[in-house]
């Protein structure tokens, strides 16, 4: 039974997290509330947690391994269920900083400081989500205080999924859909797939995409010197032809290992012995250990090249000193259309992303840094992209980044084009901009992705006009759900309609279609543009 674990250990389950979460994003992205194909939950927990896994260098040290962790997480924060997700193990990190290692207690510690960064990271926690899945497990495991690790993880794992059962009972939307909450499934998947990391260090696991990113050559030059040493990791077969495996002395090897190493984990499984070290002379530990069988796996790398890609060294890095200009735009959108739209609004940076493929908090960083102004104005444009540009924007340093919370493409477009840096100082010019996203609907056309019944009886494969959660037709045509969509919403009453065509729109029936509206809506001014947007076949502005 383990009754501490170190940096390496801790590492090696959020790995184990990671992966079994990739392992089942599909599932978590399904569990969507809304019947539309546009589930990204478990692709965001995702990336997120790998992004810790995957980014921070091995370590025995307990508190720089959790801590690196939490901060890659929130640097690769994506969408609500994500930045949540990453304030959970920042709270971890800050209760495991400065340890070498943790015992059973101070790592309950640190599971109840997740809680807390967790609920401070949302203006208005709502319960019924990955907020009370996680705080509910841990209360229970702090309330049963479990004498080993893998009867902490029994606990929290039978809470959780418990928890995870109640959630449509919180939350009415849930139980309307027949779901349960895809944040706190997402977590299941985390804790399930970090108690069995516990059974053993998975050396040579598969890599994620994050962590088999080209090696920066320019991090480690001629000029270099070997200051962290090689993390030398390997499974050895014991060979009968070599050694006498019954008599081998699993004690003595690691004793041995100490002595030419440090961070040394070993253990035996049968005839394989699995080894991580850290040394600056891995090949003199690859030929003793051949002395008593064969390798079926190896691993070097150079901790002071990853050490230095991590902090920037190695590198030309080139100073930014061109003068901050007063101010710059930063939106999200998708789509080749949209984003030339923007551009010509006079947006700087317009961040890839949106429905399904939310921007990191990284992304969103990169972005206020690059346009070199003094204040930044952010247009999100999708209410899961906000926490994630409020996390940037804490991050971001001698910025003034002032987020508009716009939750729609038609919030965003109506704010950037009606911009104006003369109403007065930052404060009354964001006040303005919140005034005119008041006045403004966005109407979508989607396909539904499976039946719902309710006061509109939708069929999956039929095509639904929506605003916000507000189901108001359902066609047969795209172009049909259009129509109605704008009748339903009284398109009449409004100065301009302007129809964002998406990538899979047919160009001839959103012609014949856009003829129709304008014979129909004389008095207003409708306009129809290509936004190439994935996912939603019309977007429909009125204002």
């Amino acid at each position: 039974m383990t009754k501490t674990i170190n940096g390496l250990m801790y590492l090696n389950m959020l790995r184990g997290g990671a992966r079994n979460l990739g392992a089942n994003r599909a599932a978590v992205n399904d569990l969507n509330v809304f019947p539309i194909p546009d589930g990204d939950t478990g692709d965001n927990m995702f990336m997120t947690i790998d992004a810790g896994a995957s980014k921070t260098a091995e370590s025995a040290l307990l508190g720089e391994v959790a801590n690196h962790a939490a901060h890659e997480m929130l640097l690769g924060a994506r969408g609500n269920s994500g930045v949540i997700l990453s304030r959970i193990f920042a709270g971890i990190g800050k209760g495991l900083e400065s340890e070498k290692e943790a015992d059973i207690a101070r790592f309950i510690f640190a599971l109840q400081q997740g809680v807390g960064e967790a609920y401070r990271a949302v203006s208005n926690p709502v319960e019924g989500t990955i907020l009370t899945v996680y705080r509910e497990a841990v209360e229970t495991v702090t309330k049963e205080d479990p004498d080993s690790f893998e009867a902490l993880f029994d606990v929290m794992l039978r809470e959780l999924a418990a928890s995870l059962e109640r959630t449509p009972d919180l939350l009415d939307v849930l139980k309307e859909a027949g779901v349960v909450d895809s944040g706190g499934a997402g977590f299941v998947y985390i804790a399930e797939g970090m108690k069995a990391a516990l059974s053993g260090l998975e050396f040579g696991a598969e890599m994620s995409a994050a962590a088999s990113k080209s090696v920066d050559l320019d991090a480690f030059t001629e000029d270099s010197e070997l200051e962290f040493g090689y993390c030398t990791e390997f499974l050895l077969r014991l060979q009968k032809s070599k050694i006498d495996i019954d008599s081998f002395d699993l004690d003595a090897f690691i004793g041995w290992l100490n002595s030419v190493g440090d961070s040394v984990v070993a253990f035996r499984e049968g005839t394989i012995v699995k080894v991580h070290v850290h040394t600056k002379r891995p090949g003199d530990i690859l030929n003793r250990c051949q002395e008593y069988g064969e390798f079926l796996t190896t691993k070097i790398e150079n901790m002071t090249l990853q050490h230095n890609e991590a902090h920037g060294k190695g590198g030309y890095q080139p100073k930014n000193t061109k003068p901050k200009k007063p101010y710059g735009i930063v939106t999200v959108a998708a789509g080749e259309g949209l984003k030339e739209i923007f551009t010509s609004l006079g947006v700087d940076a317009v961040v890839d992303g949106g429905q399904s493929m939310n921007p990191s908090a990284q992304d969103m960083l990169d972005a206020y840094e690059s346009i070199g102004a003094q204040t930044v104005y952010v247009f999100p444009n999708n209410s899961n992209i906000v926490l994630t540009a409020e996390q940037a924007a804490a991050m971001a340093e001698g910025i003034d980044v002032r987020i508009i919370k716009t939750k729609t493409i038609g919030e965003g477009y109506a704010a950037i084009s009606m911009f104006d840096i003369t109403v007065g100082d930052t404060d009354a010019v964001v006040a303005y901009l919140d005034e005119i996203i008041e006045g403004v609907v966005t109407g979508i056309v989607s396909v539904a992705s499976r039946d719902v019944a309710g006061e509109v009886e939708v069929v999956k494969g039929d095509y639904i006009g929506f605003v916000g959660d507000d189901i108001y037709v359902d066609e047969k045509t795209p172009e049909q759900a259009m129509i109605g969509l704008c009748e339903k919403l009284g398109a009449k009453n409004y100065d301009v309609m302007l129809i964002l065509a998406g990538a899979d729109a047919d160009a001839q029936n959103a012609a014949a279609m856009y003829d129709t509206l304008k014979r129909q809506y004389r008095r207003t001014e409708v306009i129809m543009l290509q936004g190439d947007q994935p996912i939603y076949d019309y977007i429909m502005i009125l204002e």
